[in-house]
């Protein structure tokens, strides 16, 4: 799909998008995917448009490692730095890569006019869960990823947390403590993996300013994702390591019924109301930020999003 440009209008960094003025009760984010076939891409920038209608604090592309998809991750990055009006996350991920190829791919996206990077270990490809290697000419940590962006230029680098912990830390004062090095690193802000119990992110956020109130102050943003169909949720926590709260479950096993597929209609209306109760109660505890996993579709986090106050008028059609 061709993409028409707008006039470069600079990337601001996250920090800044944080604190600039903003429709709702609180600054809004939203996550993309690299498409893999032309209409993916096409449903892609459906969705980006139909949020950049809505002014969001910023968005992020997460990365795919490797050959074609890593390559058409950074040119869709590149368009939607300069493309669109949208602040641009780009995540760049430590796995299967040396230094010197890190380095270079932090020089194609600052060569696109993207400053703002979100340091990640990765995941093995193949199976999540598995164990991780590292590259023998490449980082261990995550924390080393962000002391090497520091070394390359004026980057403005997030990092991820977690609320349950991470699936491979031993418990949640390690998984904490890995976070604040991080932070320490010279990360500027955290972005969470998708959770459904806001108790898990508030204790996650107790722990960091009470191991360190300097790198606590630093803006921890919720990871959110409107719920569409209980199969893929529980095929996602699976893959994540983490799991679906029984509360929320019982809800959605409700919603789905005992057919032979599952009444999506239904689970969809109560995973909008689950993450529309979220995103009230973060809203509450004074988060700086909520960020919706849109999986490339506008219309549920749209939803959420009206129901919290923001002006979604128009957004859904075509322009």
């Amino acid at each position: 799909m061709s993409v028409l440009p707008v006039e470069p209008l600079g990337q601001s960094s996250v920090i800044e998008r944080l604190a600039a003025p903003h429709s709702g009760p609180v600054p809004f984010s939203v996550e993309f995917f690299p498409p893999r076939s032309a209409d993916e891409e096409a449903r892609l920038w459906h969705a980006v448009r139909v949020f950049e209608r809505m002014g969001p604090a910023f968005v992020s592309l997460t990365y795919g490692a490797g050959g074609s998809t890593r390559d058409r991750t950074v040119r869709i990055a590149g368009e939607l730095a300069t493309t669109t009006t949208l602040t641009t996350v780009a995540h760049l991920t430590a796995v299967n890569h040396s230094i010197d190829e890190l380095r270079g791919l932090v020089g194609a996206y600052a060569d696109k006019g993207i400053t703002n990077l979100l340091a990640l270990r990765g995941d093995p490809p193949g199976d999540p869960l598995g164990e991780w290697v590292k590259h023998p000419d490449g980082v261990e940590y995550a924390s080393e990823l962000v002391e090497l962006i520091g070394t390359l230029g004026d980057f403005q680098v997030g990092v991820a947390s977690f609320p349950e912990g991470h699936h491979r830390a031993p418990d949640l004062a390690a998984d904490t403590a890995n976070l604040v090095r991080k932070l320490r690193a010279g990360a500027e802000y955290s972005i969470s993996q998708i959770f459904f119990d806001t108790d898990d992110f508030l204790r996650l956020r107790d722990r960091v300013v009470a191991a360190d109130p300097e790198q606590g102050a630093k803006p921890l943003i919720p990871g959110l994702m409107p719920i569409t169909s209980l199969q893929s949720v529980r095929r996602m926590v699976e893959l994540s390591g983490s799991v679906l709260p029984a509360p929320v479950a019982e809800r959605l096993a409700a919603a789905a019924g005992d057919g032979p597929e599952e009444n999506r209609a239904a689970v969809r209306a109560v995973g909008i109301d689950l993450c529309t109760e979220m995103s009230e109660q973060l809203i509450a505890e004074g988060v700086p930020c909520l960020h919706f996993c849109s999986l490339n579709f506008a219309r549920a986090t749209s939803e959420v999003l009206d129901r919290l106050g923001v002006d979604t008028r128009g957004a859904l059609a075509p322009a």
